[in-house]
């Protein structure tokens, strides 16, 4: 659940559970952020049109079910994410925040 005093309010919201594999989180990413059919299919792609979407305004990105985001990939791939979405929230014009929920309702965020 998302809850509004937590300024969740508006976030796109990405399924971990849809997003087991790379393959599967690029599509889910594609299609919740309307991400343009260019994206391709590495991490220097992902974080291109990441970037052109920031250029655009700010984005809080609340992903559910977190611990299953990767998780039919080695670690390396989480780890290779987690350097992207840094990097992109650390030269982007505008803010990125990363909320990574959990399904027992825990909340951790990578970024503000």
């Amino acid at each position: 659940m998302v809850d509004e005093d937590e300024g969740l309010a508006g976030a796109t919201v990405l399924a971990g559970a849809a997003a087991r594999t790379r393959p599967a989180l690029f599509a889910a990413l594609a299609e919740v952020l309307a991400l343009p059919a260019h994206l391709g299919s590495t991490w220097d792609a992902l974080a291109d049109v990441l970037q052109d979407r920031l250029d655009a305004g700010p984005l809080t990105l609340l992903v559910t079910d977190a611990g299953q985001l990767l998780a039919d990939e080695p670690a390396d791939q989480y780890a290779l994410l987690l350097a992207v979405l840094d990097d992109l929230a650390s030269t982007a014009p505008h803010p990125l925040r990363v909320v990574l929920d959990e399904a027992g309702g825990g909340r951790r965020r990578l970024r503000r």
